[in-house]
């Protein structure tokens, strides 16, 4: 019986130990799926603030937030890695980490790209991008992978409790059948089976409270993507009220403006043609009629054009004194005789570079407004000088009015693109965008300082300009004119038939023999038929080939041809890289224009570099 006892003791012993092992081996793997499921749900809501954060950086700029969405992006990436290591060992996981992986740099990729256009200012396109974003597949990938991978997890932690449950019931009967031989020992076995149950009983109270705050903190990342859900679509709603708001109110000033100019182009030459029947008397006077509202509907479309691009078209030196002075008749005839101008210059090396026509269409943006301000009766006060500060030496001017002033409410939202309190059709709401816009080209800035009934100050900061004076511009034009012949060979590519047309008009007017030309893959053929070409002049964007790919793919024996790119579309002309040093000159263009476009292209070109090294 002692022998007998002692071998069911140790059989006893063996048993309990050997499921104490398995025990703490299944509480084991439990506590690895349990780090696998909450570092899924974490990556999760990782990436959810990493998007959110970019979201609000695409429409504020704010720089910090562009910071916190790459440092959560970052974050999402090692916290993907975590899991990646976690799941090594699990041959069903791997192949939905490899995807999900390839899932997380794709969209990793989207987002920077829309990012980089927000960091370099191309905020159109970078809510274009952010847009087309939220509809990729990679984010519903993401998704749906780390369900899988938690739903995986989860079966395969019910497993392990399943076999966890079953190995306590065989121990469990293991220990009753070996106590019922140990009569001798049952006592002891009571005891040690009842300590056993009690640490059995503490392991699984410890265990269901962790798993009680596992659960919390699911349900606390499903109520945050939830909230994160919702209020990324209330800022959906809310951006498509804005644009559609944006897009009537643009619509409406834009029909009101041409629609008056193009009454005037259509009146003025139907009265040519009246006055050309009946002899042609006052037929010139009619045409110029015409030709100034077209002039008017280009400068419309040039400024919608420049609120719309990134950079000037033709940057150059400015004295701010010597500008607002040769202003000085154009303000007073725009304002009318009820306005009271006042211009005080202060600074005798108050310069600036910017593109002139920019830089007037903004200060008689602000003279407009402050006229509208005052309701066509007051004074406007138009001060320039120069500041000096810690952070660089600006030159400043002020535009003042003693008009009715702005609430609060209105001056945080008089920079938004098409914001306008005047009446439908009274304005597009472009000005003082453009104007932001135009500071912001410059590195400079623009603050507005209103009080109700008292009147408004705008106040523009721009760089100075310290370089030295570039030469003389007529000795540039005299230098480009006696490099162009009198007479060239041109060969014209524009596939609209209607200004091929009227380009050929302009240039044998000019004098030159033309060459048109209304398809760029006909261009090597005819420039072999008619040679010798002097110069090509060609339209940018065309539906089989563009002109500088045109240019690109031409034979070498026509490198030397001089060329003149023409384009409608402003934001093409600041991309000097497109044009690979061509000169480019912007339609609508004048005859005068033209003559100088087509004598300075021609001095750039190869062929010319001879008669240049001659003269000098």
């Amino acid at each position: 019986m002692g022998v007998a006892g002692v071998g069911v003791l140790v059989a006893l012993i063996l048993t309990l130990g050997e499921a104490n092992n398995q025990r703490n081996r299944a509480s084991s793997l439990q506590s690895h799926s349990y780090d696998v499921m909450i570092l899924a749900r974490t990556l999760s809501g990782t990436i959810a603030r990493s998007e959110a954060a970019l979201g609000r950086y695409v429409i504020s700029g704010d720089k910090q937030l562009g910071r916190l969405y790459f440092e959560d992006w970052r974050r999402a990436g090692d916290q993907l890695q975590r899991l990646s290591s976690l799941t090594r060992d699990n041959m069903a996981q791997r192949p939905l980490i490899g995807r999900l992986q390839a899932a997380f740099n794709e969209r990793g990729e989207q987002l920077s790209m829309t990012a980089l256009a927000t960091n370099y200012g191309k905020n159109q396109q970078a809510l274009s991008r952010y847009y087309e974003a939220r509809q990729a597949s990679a984010l519903t990938e993401i998704n749906r992978l780390l369900d899988e991978v938690i739903a995986s997890e989860r079966t395969l932690l019910i497993t392990r409790t399943e076999a966890t449950m079953a190995l306590v019931e065989r121990s469990t009967r293991a220990a009753f059948v070996l106590s019922a031989f140990g009569v001798l020992l049952l006592i002891g076995a009571i005891i040690l089976g009842w300590l056993t149950m009690r640490a059995s009983t503490d392991r699984a109270l410890a265990r269901a409270e962790a798993d009680a705050a596992r659960a919390r903190a699911d349900e606390l990342a499903v109520a945050v993507a939830e909230a994160t859900a919702e209020l990324r679509a209330q800022e959906a709603r809310l951006r498509q009220a804005q644009k559609m708001d944006a897009i009537g109110q643009l619509t409406g000033g834009i029909a009101h403006d041409f629609n008056n100019m193009l009454a005037v182009v259509i009146g003025g030459l139907e009265l040519a043609q009246r006055a050309l029947v009946n002899g042609g008397a006052d037929a010139a006077r009619h045409v110029e009629s015409a030709r100034e509202g077209a002039v008017r509907a280009a400068e419309l479309t040039r400024r919608l054009l420049a609120f719309a691009r990134e950079g000037a078209i033709a940057p150059e030196r400015i004295h701010v004194g010597a500008l607002l002075n040769g202003m000085r008749d154009l303000l007073d005839r725009t304002l009318g005789d009820a306005i009271q101008v006042e211009i005080a210059c202060h600074g005798e090396d108050a310069y600036v570079r910017a593109d002139r026509v920019q830089f007037e269409n903004c200060i008689l943006n602000l003279a407009v407004n402050a006229r509208d301000a005052m309701d066509g009766r007051g004074r406007v006060s138009i001060t320039s000088g120069v500041e000096r500060s810690t952070n660089g030496t600006f030159v400043t001017i002020t535009v003042r009015d003693d008009g009715c002033g702005m609430t609060p409410d209105i001056v945080e939202r008089v920079f938004e693109p098409f914001f306008t309190t005047k009446p439908v059709g009274k304005g597009t709401g472009l000005g003082l965008s453009q104007i932001f816009s135009f500071a912001r080209q410059l590195d400079g800035e623009v603050a507005i300082d209103s009080t109700p009934g008292v009147g408004t100050s705008v106040i523009m900061r721009l760089p100075h300009d310290s370089e030295a004076e570039a030469p003389e511009r007529a000795d540039e034009e005299a230098a480009i004119a006696t490099a162009a012949p009198e007479e060239l060979t041109i060969l014209v590519v524009e596939d609209d038939q209607r200004v091929l047309r009227a380009t050929v008009g302009a240039l044998e007017e000019l004098g030159h023999r033309v060459i048109a030309c209304d398809d760029p893959l006909r261009a090597p053929a005819l420039l072999d038929e008619h040679a010798p070409v002097d110069l090509i002049m060609s339209d940018v964007l065309m539906p089989v080939q563009t002109g500088p790919e045109m240019i690109e793919a031409l034979p070498e024996r026509h490198a030397r041809t001089a060329v003149l790119f023409v384009t409608g579309f402003a934001g093409e002309a600041s991309d000097a890289a497109m044009f690979n040093g061509h000169h480019v000159l912007r339609k609508p263009f004048t005859l005068a224009a033209l003559a100088r476009a087509l004598a300075d292209a021609f001095a750039r070109s190869p062929a010319a570099a001879p008669d240049r090294m001659a003269a000098e």
